[in-house]
């Protein structure tokens, strides 16, 4: 990576969240690279998406990557729930008693006071994948005059019935293991990961990458072997009550779901000014080429540019796949100009 780095962590007074729970010292931690411009105008926000902290999804901050810190400074924000930021597993406050939730309005929310501490009140771009989409969609309708430009990779604006019913059955599976005691987890759930990571791995990717055997390019021994190093012990890092307060917010993503819009799905996407490019994969299983072209003929300046690929929903963080990457950098260096 060119360009500065450097970590922080506002911590924000009794803050309100959408579900009626106040945090009195909510934590969001945040990692920035690169160095804002004198007219402040170059930052591009990147929120996290399911089971990742910044670390994880930085690999594309690069003089040659998808996102250049050279010209841009670029903010990471952890999304609540993810460990880093509040979260079940740090946070006595945010335990999951019945009637408590992090939504995408509390994370937004709390994004935006953190550019209000860094001085920030322009936005050249807000760039998210997966539940970073969903985060970028909720910066455009609600603060949609401090939002020059969108990116959003392989994300709807809104949950679909089918796309709650996978998010179902992920949580089925962690609260059916032994360990679950119906408010928490006494111990490790071992068979609920088990089940969980075939759950998600069988969504993740497409049929035609599994056909054509892309994890033995990757380095795998066998199928069980990509299940097992590839996906199972990626979430075993991650605290289970996490994984489950992600899959909440997840379920109640909306753009329209708070008090400016109440409900009016249509109004809060044609709110939306930035120039959006809409990006997902023409092989998504989770946010379909059809649910997303649905969507973006409902935002005025809305682009289509679907990503040719069998590689499913990871089509939009390609950090193993080159070609997939040379496309989304292209878009994305043309969509900033």
């Amino acid at each position: 990576m060119g360009g500065m780095t450097r970590t922080g962590c506002l911590t924000l007074e009794n803050f309100a969240l959408q579900c009626g729970v106040v945090l009195p010292r909510a934590r969001l931690v945040y990692q920035t690279y690169g160095e804002l411009a004198h007219g402040r105008d170059n930052v591009v926000l990147y929120p996290t998406s399911y089971g990742a902290q910044h670390t994880d999804i930085d690999w594309l901050i690069r003089p040659d990557g998808i996102l250049d810190p050279t010209r841009w400074f670029v903010v990471v924000p952890n999304m609540f729930g993810n460990g880093l930021s509040s979260s079940p597993g740090n946070c006595d406050k945010c335990s999951l008693a019945e009637g408590f939730w992090f939504s995408h309005l509390d994370n937004v929310r709390a994004q935006e006071q953190l550019l209000c501490e860094l001085g920030i009140e322009h936005l050249a771009l807000v760039y998210g994948w997966s539940m970073g989409a969903q985060q970028a969609y909720h910066w455009g309708v609600l603060y949609p005059e401090r939002v020059e430009r969108i990116v959003a990779l392989c994300g709807t604006a809104r949950t679909t019935d089918h796309n709650r019913i996978f998010l179902e059955s992920l949580r089925a599976a962690l609260t059916a293991d032994p360990a679950w005691t119906g408010s928490s987890f006494d111990g490790v759930p071992e068979r609920g990961l088990r089940a969980f990571a075939c759950i998600y791995a069988s969504w993740a990717a497409s049929q035609a990458f599994y056909r054509e055997g892309i994890y033995y390019r990757l380095g795998y021994d066998s199928l069980e072997d990509y299940l097992l190093r590839g996906w199972e012990a990626s979430y075993r890092k991650r605290d289970p009550h996490n994984l489950l307060a992600m899959i909440d917010t997840w379920l109640r993503c909306d753009v329209s779901d708070n008090p400016l819009y109440q409900g009016d799905y249509r109004r809060a996407l044609a709110a939306i000014q930035a120039r959006t490019l809409v990006m997902p994969a023409t092989t998504d299983l989770y946010f379909t080429v059809e649910d997303c072209a649905a969507e973006a003929a409902l935002i005025p300046r809305a682009a289509y540019r679907p990503i040719p690929s069998i590689w499913g929903h990871r089509a939009g963080n390609p950090h193993q796949n080159p070609e997939d990457e040379a496309f989304i950098r292209t878009a994305v260096r043309e969509w900033l100009g």
